[in-house]
């Protein structure tokens, strides 16, 4: 059976057609891949150097430690003022001395040599 002009152009049109899907579905799945990427690639922005990403992490890390450190400190330094307070309250010889240091005092027969301050 002899095919006429137009199943032949139909067929060369059908043909034309699938290489036409092929090259848009080739097109869509780079299209598609480079989409991937550039969403990988927003992500992993975004965990390193996002609001709550891998460098403000570190920076709160260290600020814990800087202020850690500090509480340590002041706990060290409350210590021995609460020790310092104690001794106040219960001591005379420890009452005596700070007057003696803060206002000065003297007994009697004593010279307190003042040097002046730099």
């Amino acid at each position: 059976m002899e095919e006429g002009p137009a199943i032949l152009a139909n067929r060369h049109g059908a043909a034309s057609l699938r290489a036409l899907y092929a090259r848009l579905s080739m097109g869509r799945r780079r299209l598609a891949t480079a989409a991937a990427a550039a969403l990988a690639l927003a992500v992993a922005y975004h965990v390193v150097f996002g609001a709550n990403g891998l460098t403000v992490y570190e920076q709160k890390r260290q600020e814990t430690h800087r202020l850690t450190r500090q509480m340590q400190e002041l706990q060290r330094e409350n210590d021995l003022l609460t020790v310092h307070v104690n001794r106040l309250q219960s001591d005379p010889d420890a009452i005596e001395h700070q007057a003696r240091e803060e206002l000065h005092y003297a007994r009697p027969g004593e010279v307190i040599y003042a040097l002046p301050s730099k």
